[in-house]
């Protein structure tokens, strides 16, 4: 039983005077876990997603540990548990493939399993998002801690963000202006250490967005990989879950409409990473919250930017945080929040973030004074993307936010190696490059594909942005006019499938469109004899991914994961489990 009197869901399991009860007390016997460690005692799982594969989580043993000694402290017994790991890196073609994987991974064991609370411990982009749809499928009390941001890098005298100046050194190599020695030197200077990327990529803007979901500790999401303040506060998360076991706080309780509000408008003020967006629209379906790019274009035109971190802005999110981290950020922008909502301290967002302090003007702008009026991300519909698109507005160049340039179409991200830097190549600074096949079924997975390069003899002409479309993602340290995640994407029928050489595309931001420039009537013709390609995978779950995942404006879950229904509800053990050893 419980000391606050509920019983706990673990009793299910440990609580019984019969044979399931003494299988299920002598597997923990056997780690030496005595029976008095299990009597009333809250048990706390720990999802841990460590990998030495995945270098921004090699941290989380440590983590882990500290997790631990909160629980301990609070009285519960801490239990570890693995699960797969998700590195944008090394996985190929993408890790945004094998998030759902991960979901599914983290969802079951979690209703499996003797759980009170879990904690989560997620850190590289794909493994914030799914370590949520899982918990939040599941539905048993959970609280995240987040990898933090690496230290910065130091090359030539200045310091890096591990991604945003990448791109930047690149373009410089391709163009001629940078040397093969330079460039292996900024390779050796490039990850100083452990932690997430350390701008506002998605690895960052996802423990932001969790911070204003309500999911995590307040003042926890910026604190940096190498910060003792973040063992720390992986020692507070572990007191905290068992606060939650004990009051049987769920996600559904915390991930409200309301707080996928204050999401979206933390991730527009911060000038977030487009790839939050199919995050956030994915974790809403498994709860149930009726999300769609709407809200997000809505609320961006209400929501000003305030964060002045790359890729859009100067400074790193270690800057921000010294700054005053997202809890400043999130008092600058109470007038616009749901500051009542629940979080898993107990108490609401506005409490939370109520003693926090903008300790920099330069890093956190004010909400009467911001960095640009419209928020980070907007969205765009039009002829070339029915379903809605995609452009991360503070990381673009402003003259091309309206533009009308002639298709520079690449079937696929292979033809792009091969044509891109071709001198026969037509191509001018005002075409726009088109990208097809890279979408949720295409890629397969979505992969990170859309900030297509530019063509190295533009480049030397000084020409440093083209607008670029296409049914990728695009790294959320990545900057340019990029337009991303089209839908319907080009292999499930959309009409970026069709576009051809010379299509006069036509974006523009403000109104919210993107256009292809031809009769309606010949775009139907040329989509009527088009036939969608074969699927990369027949089998495995590559197969089972793109059979049941859906399109980007709708989160790129499968199907038959969104929603919840009775039999879904985790709170109670299976009696499956106990009625078979019993009757054994």
């Amino acid at each position: 039983m419980d000391a606050g009197g509920g019983e706990l869901r673990s009793a299910g399991w440990f609580g019984g005077a019969d044979l399931a009860g003494f299988i299920h007390r002598a597997s923990l016997h056997a780690e030496g876990i005595s029976r008095a460690a299990l009597v009333g005692r809250p048990v706390i799982g720990i999802c841990n997603s460590w990998s030495e594969l995945v270098n921004c989580n090699l941290h989380f043993r440590g983590l882990a540990e500290a997790v631990k000694r909160g629980v301990l402290l609070a009285g519960g017994l801490p239990l570890e548990f693995p699960t797969i790991s998700l590195g944008e890196n090394l996985m190929k073609p993408t890790a945004m493939l094998y998030r759902n994987l991960m979901a599914m991974d983290v969802e079951e064991c979690i209703r499996a399993y003797p759980l009170d609370a879990v904690v989560l411990l997620g850190g590289c982009d794909k493994t914030v998002p799914a370590q949520l749809m899982g918990a939040a499928s599941a539905n048993v009390p959970a609280i995240m801690i987040t990898a933090g941001p690496s230290q910065a890098a130091w090359f030539q005298g200045r310091q890096l963000g591990a991604g945003t100046d990448l791109w930047h050194y690149v373009a410089e190599l391709r163009a001629g202006r940078l040397s093969d020695e330079e460039f292996a030197a900024l390779e050796a200077a490039a990850t100083p250490s452990v932690g997430t990327c350390n701008e506002m990529g998605t690895a960052s803007t996802m423990a932001a967005l969790v911070e204003a979901l309500g999911m995590s500790l307040p003042g926890t999401a910026s604190i940096p990989a190498v910060d003792a303040a973040r063992v720390r506060a992986a020692e507070a998360t572990g007191r905290r879950a068992v606060g939650l076991a004990r009051e049987v706080l769920r996600p559904d309780r915390i991930l409200t409409a309301e707080a996928f509000d204050n999401a979206i408008v933390t991730l527009m003020a911060i000038g977030g990473s487009t790839n939050a967006v199919v995050h956030l629209l994915a974790l809403a379906g498994r709860v149930g919250v009726p999300l769609t790019l709407d809200r997000f274009q809505a609320l961006s035109a209400s929501t000003p930017v305030l964060a002045n971190v790359r890729p859009g802005g100067e400074h790193l999110v270690e800057q921000l945080h010294r700054a005053g981290g997202i809890g400043a950020v999130l008092k600058e922008l109470a007038p616009l929040l749901h500051g009542d909502a629940l979080t898993v301290s107990g108490t609401t967002l506005a409490d939370g973030f109520a003693r926090a302090d903008v300790r920099d003007r330069d890093v956190i702008a004010p909400l009467s004074d911001p960095i640009a009026r419209a928020g980070g991300i907007a969205v765009v519909r039009g002829s070339l993307a029915p379903d809605g698109a995609l452009i991360k507005r503070s990381a673009a160049s402003p003259r091309l936010l309206r533009h009308r340039g002639p298709a520079v179409v690449f079937e696929d991200v292979y033809e792009l190696g091969r044509r891109i830097d071709d001198p026969e190549l037509e191509i001018g600074p005002d075409s726009v490059l088109v990208l097809r096949n890279a979408g949720p079924k295409g890629g397969p997975g979505m992969p990170e594909w859309g900030q297509l390069p530019i063509p190295s003899r533009l480049l030397a002409r000084g020409v440093d942005d083209v607008v670029r479309v296409s049914d990728a993602r695009m790294s959320g340290t990545a900057f340019g006019t990029v337009v991303l995640h089209v839908a319907p994407e080009s292999s499930a029928g959309g009409p970026l499938a069709v576009v051809e050489d010379g299509d006069p595309i036509l974006l523009d931001v403000d109104g919210g469109r993107l256009d292809i420039d031809v009769p309606a009537r010949e775009l139907a013709r040329r989509l009527a004899r088009t036939e969608p390609p074969p699927p990369k995978y027949r089998r495995g779950y590559g197969a089972l991914y793109i059979e049941h995942v859906l399109q980007a404006n709708e989160g790129c879950d499968f199907d038959f994961l969104r929603g919840r229904s009775a039999a879904d509800d985790a709170s109670e053990p299976l009696g499956l489990l106990r009625g078979w050893v019993g009757g054994w």
